[in-house]
């Protein structure tokens, strides 16, 4: 188990209003809904189901699903004390904060859990962080995720500019290989699907807080990126993509895996 303390909480409560601002505006969400929304959930009928949204923020994303899925039922988990307020606030649903890089005990077995852009996050001990998603999700259930690429070609690009740039923390978040995680999860994953995508909306429309695109612009070129987007995302291959969808299942193992060193 990890002993430091994480420096995510600090740093999304410092940022906190304006990531709100720029990754949830309404051509952001117009993005999160063609992009992740559609290809997280195609062929999954969420209602009825009791989700764990990890990482929830302020439950933008929760809210999302309940809209698809009105009879679902959503429980949000965050490192942040303000996200936790925030997400009760903004879904009427219940919260619990939380710390994925260390132990977590949840009594309840949930039937998914969605992490939009979280696990990135966890790597002072992602082991930690999936063995604690394991340990909440049923066993044939499911774990959606939207995560960026680290195989991606200009992987080297982004880790110098994590580095210089005060809009991440980049100590404790860092891009993630697909195949290394899901191995990392020790067998209490099985892979469904997974696919790699991102294309100009991602850079300047979802990310327009890094790349600082002013909000008063993107709703002027949004259409424009949009269209580049839904043609850049049919190349093949993951390495022209700086993102990924993954969906995996809970495989039958009641074991979960600690990293206790």
């Amino acid at each position: 188990m990890t002993t430091k303390v994480n420096p995510q909480k600090a740093h999304y409560e410092k940022l906190h209003n304006v990531y709100e601002a720029h990754y949830y505006d309404p051509t952001s969400m117009w993005y999160r809904e063609r992009e992740i929304y559609n290809r997280l959930f195609m062929g999954l009928d969420l209602n009825g189901w009791r989700i764990a949204d990890l990482a929830c923020g302020s439950g933008h994303n929760s809210l999302a699903v309940k809209r698809r899925y009105p009879q679902a039922e959503l429980v949000g988990f965050d490192i942040s004390e303000d996200a936790c307020r925030a997400y009760r606030n903004n879904t009427g649903a219940p919260d619990h904060q939380c710390d994925l890089t260390r132990p977590m005990s949840v009594d309840t077995a949930f039937d998914a859990a969605i992490i939009i852009g979280g696990l990135h996050h966890c790597v002072l001990d992602l082991r930690q962080a999936l063995a604690n998603i394991a340990s909440i999700v049923r066993n044939g259930g499911y774990l959606l995720m939207f995560e960026p690429n680290d195989d991606f070609v200009l992987s080297v690009v982004r880790k110098v500019w994590y580095q210089k740039d005060d809009y991440f923390e980049s100590s404790s978040e860092r891009a993630l290989r697909h195949d290394e995680i899901l191995v990392l999860s020790g067998e209490s994953f099985e892979l469904e699907r997974v696919r790699y995508l991102g294309g100009p909306a991602y850079f300047f429309i979802l990310n327009s807080l890094v790349t600082r695109v002013p909000l008063s612009a993107k709703r002027y070129i949004a259409p424009a990126m949009m269209a580049g987007e839904w043609l850049y995302n049919r190349l093949p291959g993951r390495w022209l993509f700086p993102t990924f969808t993954a969906i995996w299942r809970r495989t039958r193992y009641e074991e979960t895996y600690y990293d206790t060193g």
